[in-house]
């Protein structure tokens, strides 16, 4: 997929409010894989990054700026061990030999689809390292007077934790296997395994998709993803001393969120999906706001989609001024007040799930309350699965045809209907008398 470039994005209302904008890290704003048709392509395609044919490829040098508004972007693409994009060439100019292994590994690709990728970079050459640096040489050259007077947006992305997973240094062995409890609904795999619709899709695809596990690797996984957070934790730690060093703390936002969960042994299972379970839906979400936040916690539901608009008019960026036909919803006072229930915007969150690649040509849809979780799979009007959040965490007891939900079901479905009617696009806009 390639984002068009003609869609309105926060970051093109931001520069033309005058701020700069930069990215350092992954993006995926374009594919990352080779192209699978003749004639696309990618900025962010890591085959072309690590396999150059043709100098018109849009990488390095050919890198298009601005990028979707930003400014300035250093690109990682990939994950793990498996990596390029100008991390690679960061790389190489400091250790030839690790950047000519990881050229080697890209020409098997069932390293970068593994569970664990083997690999000997250092903490200090690994990818948080890279994007750490980058973002604090920006904040640094913003301190100097770079970039004048304006404001800065910086989108900073950390590729990890992801699978292939295996964190560098001493963070590989900072937990251990043995410590590692299963969960709950670790044995769930023989339900999974009779699901109408989900069934077919496990192991059918490598990498990030329904992938089944055993004890043994799932401990081990576990174990190398909390090493690889704890360097992130540490690497984020860095960012946020550099803005109070510089003397931005008091003055700029700090959101931290993920574009998505991953199943970490629930039913058995690995990676992201399609997936009914609260796994792959429940990311990290803490915003930092000075003279607003508070350390606090809240039962407010919250959608990725509100992140662009909560941000927007928290830097009291006026509506006609923000992209038209903006989605989500304004979560300011959640974040002024995150224990006032009558103030949360947010009744439900839905969530859509397209996938064409290889078999898998799926098409599911989510709807997401305090209550209940409700899926719906295209093909299969009989069945669904519905999961009551307050009592059944683990989402073992599907509700489906359970006979006293049928009014929680069908209250449910009307809603998923409705809320898929307020997200089809508007774009292409209708053009007058066609």
């Amino acid at each position: 997929m390639v984002l068009a470039q003609n869609v309105p994005t926060i970051t093109q209302t931001l520069t033309k409010k005058g701020w700069h904008t930069a990215a350092f890290g992954k993006l995926h704003h374009q594919f990352n894989t080779a192209d699978f048709k003749i004639g696309y392509k990618s900025a962010e395609s890591f085959h072309d990054w690590v396999f150059p044919k043709e100098e018109r490829h849009p990488v390095r040098e050919n890198f298009p700026i601005p990028y979707y508004s930003y400014q300035e972007v250093e690109t990682v693409l990939g994950h793990g061990a498996c990596l390029a994009g100008h991390y690679l060439d960061w790389l190489e100019e400091r250790a030839p030999s690790l950047a000519e292994n990881m050229r080697k590994r890209w020409s098997n690709m069932d390293n970068f689809f593994s569970v664990f990728t083997e690999h000997n970079l250092p903490v200090e050459l690994y990818s948080s390292a890279y994007v750490t640096e980058r973002t604090i040489a920006f904040l640094e050259r913003h301190t100097n007077g770079d970039y004048g007077n304006k404001p800065f947006y910086v989108h900073c992305s950390f590729p990890d934790p992801h699978q292939p997973v295996y964190p560098p240094g001493n963070y590989r062995d900072m937990y251990k296997p043995e410590d590692v409890e299963l969960p709950k609904s670790f044995n769930d795999l023989k339900n999974l395994r009779n699901h109408p619709y989900l069934a077919p899709y496990i192991n059918v695809m490598p990498g990030a998709m329904l992938r089944e596990t055993n004890e043994e690797e799932f401990k081990r996984f576990i174990a190398y993803t909390y090493g690889t957070l704890a360097l992130l934790d540490a690497s984020i730690g860095q960012i946020l001393a550099s803005l109070e060093k510089l003397g931005y703390a008091d003055n700029t936002i700090v959101v931290y969120t993920s574009d998505h969960g991953d199943l970490m042994g629930e039913h058995g299972m690995l990676f992201k999906g399609p997936s009914a379970y609260m796994g792959v839906f429940h990311i990290p979400m803490i915003w930092r706001v000075p003279e607003i936040t508070k350390p606090a916690v809240t039962d407010a539901l919250m959608s990725s989609i509100d992140y662009p608009k909560t941000l927007l008019n928290l830097l009291g960026i006026s509506k006609r001024k923000q992209p038209p036909d903006m989605q989500g919803f304004d979560m300011s006072a959640v974040l002024k007040d995150p224990e006032n229930s009558a103030d949360q915007p947010r009744d439900c969150c839905y969530i859509e799930n397209d996938e064409e690649v290889g078999p898998l040509h799926e098409r599911l849809r989510h709807l997401i309350t305090k209550e209940f979780k409700l899926t719906i799979y295209e093909g299969h009007k009989d069945y669904g699965d519905l999961f009551d959040r307050k009592n059944d965490l683990d989402e073992l007891n599907n509700l489906w045809y359970d006979e006293q939900y049928n009014g929680v079901k069908f209250k449910l479905v009307n809603k998923l209907l409705h809320e898929n009617l307020n997200a089809q696009t508007r774009y292409p806009k209708r053009i007058a008398g066609t």
